[in-house]
């Protein structure tokens, strides 16, 4: 198989072939049609996940069909067509797992992370962790579906019922997010890069009543900010743009440090959460919830062999909804 390979922190990937996986006991070999490009793995590039391996393939937003089934497996068959997410096993032991929370789990495998994941023709995944994916829409518009719509699902979720929600970071899971809030029949005000206003008019075109930069203040005190850009400066920011009683979510899985701020911007019963991966009831409630929307991803395809070029453009904000890798 050919199969993009981080051989360090900090380097360029390299277009490698390798012999191809098979799978073990309870896993699935996929055959891969598209992998998205998701800012996590610019963290994994970057050394900022200190749980990554090394050398490593990235990709974490996969979407193929099953080549090869290992013993035990029952639920897939050859031919299958699922979704690989970022969430590749956890233990099933510990507190965590035993309380339905495998999103904490103490000992977790990532795809793309600590497993190799989806650049690349072929992947080995956990069966057990796989989605099945509907018909009806194309394998690259699934893609950023296993990220991207995941984690802006559980986001979401953590606003509760708010009704006026700012997303900060206008990218793959915040165009995701505004067609969910779209359709829940929330108010959804977009904060981009200043003076970005190609993604302002692109927040406006799924909904978005507002958008402007983030440098600006809400129009109107927000119920819940969602922040999606990795920049730790944005969180007194949002605090200052919600109201009493609101929360800000954090989305990512890294972000820059958070600076001080006062205390009289938390007052009045203000939260700050962080959103942790994601559980495999997330992924069906998503998968469901997105066909009835229904959800359409705007990605721009790259085959494999220039996801260097994906990434840095994703990098530079050059990317209008997502990045996907094509392999066929």
């Amino acid at each position: 198989m050919r199969a993009m390979v981080l051989r360090s922190p900090r380097t360029a990937l390299e277009l490698t072939d390798r012999d191809d996986p098979h799978p073990g006991r309870g896993q699935v070999a996929v055959r891969v049609h598209a992998c998205g490009v998701c800012r996590t793995d610019l963290h994994v590039i970057d050394g900022e996940l200190p749980q990554a391996r090394s050398p490593i393939i990235p990709g974490h937003e996969i979407v193929g069909t099953v080549a090869e089934v290992g013993d035990a497996v029952t639920a897939l068959a050859v031919g299958d067509r699922i979704g690989v997410p970022w969430l590749g096993s956890t233990c099933g032991v510990c507190r965590y797992c035993r309380a339905d929370q495998e999103n904490l789990c103490d000992a977790p495998q990532f795809t793309g992370c600590t497993i190799d994941g989806g650049y690349a023709d072929r992947v080995v995944a956990d069966s057990r962790y796989c989605f099945r994916l509907p018909d009806g829409f194309s394998d690259i518009e699934l893609a950023p579906w296993l990220c991207a719509g995941l984690i802006g699902y559980r986001s979401l979720r953590k606003a509760g019922d708010a009704r006026r929600v700012g997303i900060y970071g206008f990218g793959a899971a915040g165009h995701i997010i505004a067609q969910i809030a779209r359709y829940e029949g929330r108010e959804l005000y977009a904060f981009t890069r200043p003076g970005d206003s190609s993604a302002q008019a692109f927040a406006c075109g799924l909904g978005a009543v507002w958008a402007g930069g983030s440098d600006e203040s809400a129009p109107e005190a927000l119920d819940a900010a969602i922040l999606l850009a990795p920049v730790g400066a944005l969180i007194p920011k949002a605090l200052r743009d919600i109201v009493k009683g609101g929360v800000v979510v954090c989305g990512g899985i890294h972000m820059s440090d958070i600076p001080q701020f006062p205390y009289d911007i938390l007052w009045g019963e203000r939260r700050v959460c962080s959103v942790a991966n994601l559980t495999r009831q997330d992924g069906r409630d998503f998968i469901e919830l997105a066909q009835k929307v229904p959800i359409r991803t705007t990605v721009s395809p790259f085959p494999l062999a220039r996801t260097n070029e994906a990434l840095a453009a994703l990098r530079e904000g050059l990317v209008s909804g997502a990045a996907v890798l094509t392999m066929i």
